[in-house]
């Protein structure tokens, strides 16, 4: 597919599927664009849909079908977008472009020659938990428990998160709610047991429950 040079282009280019719930269209809204007027259009579209199906299809859909509703914040940002974001714009919102390869940007590959794409995502199941003092370790650990994600960054808005599918991935968890930091490192082993973790959850939905019609 070639980069789209019209909204034509862009419109056909938004009807891609990705996955069972989600085309593309649903990952190209950006306040940064939208308020400055900078076009989010990708520079390489069949990686940005190739790295946006896996995200999609292995972290998304399995979230859909045993949360409901899942909100996209921020998720695509083409190179020029995510550069602006991160010189022009302030308070700074984006990281620099090539922290961002294989993140946010998802049709560049990172320095490792792997291909990835990130999507700042919030539950609303578990946001109106959270509002009311739920630890938002217990959705690090589900998450960690049943998702092959690269890496999870929680914020203390809505315990929203930035998640992240990558080529090998390293598995970490991070967070700016207290405790801030690093909950899992890449290579070490959790700092709870598969117990501990377990029990932390054990009122969530039944994992891919919702059975949606046929």
């Amino acid at each position: 597919m070639r980069p789209p040079r019209s909204y034509l282009a862009l419109e056909e280019f938004g009807r891609v599927r990705l996955s069972k719930y989600f085309y593309m269209r649903n990952f190209l809204y950006s306040e940064i664009g939208n308020f400055h007027g900078v076009p989010n259009l990708p520079e390489d579209p069949d990686l940005a849909i190739a790295a946006g199906r896996m995200l999609a299809e292995e972290l998304l859909d399995p979230l859909h079908e045993t949360f409901g509703s899942v909100a996209i914040r921020s998720a695509y940002r083409s190179p020029v977008l995510n550069h602006f974001g991160a010189t022009e714009v302030r308070p700074q919102k984006c990281a620099a472009n090539e922290r961002n390869y294989a993140g946010h940007i998802w049709d560049r590959r990172d320095a490792a020659g792997r291909m990835g794409a990130c999507a700042s995502i919030a539950i609303p199941w578990f946001a109106d938990r959270y509002e009311n003092g739920r630890d938002w370790r217990d959705l690090a650990w589900w998450l960690y428990d049943h998702l092959a994600f690269h890496e999870v960054y929680f914020f203390p808005k809505l315990a929203a998160f930035n998640l992240t599918w990558r080529e090998d991935p390293a598995r970490r968890i991070l967070s700016y709610i207290a405790p801030k930091g690093t909950l899992r490192a890449a290579g070490r082993e959790p700092s709870e047991t598969a117990k501990e973790r377990a029990a932390r959850y054990a009122d969530f939905p039944p994992f891919r429950g919702i059975k949606m019609p046929g």
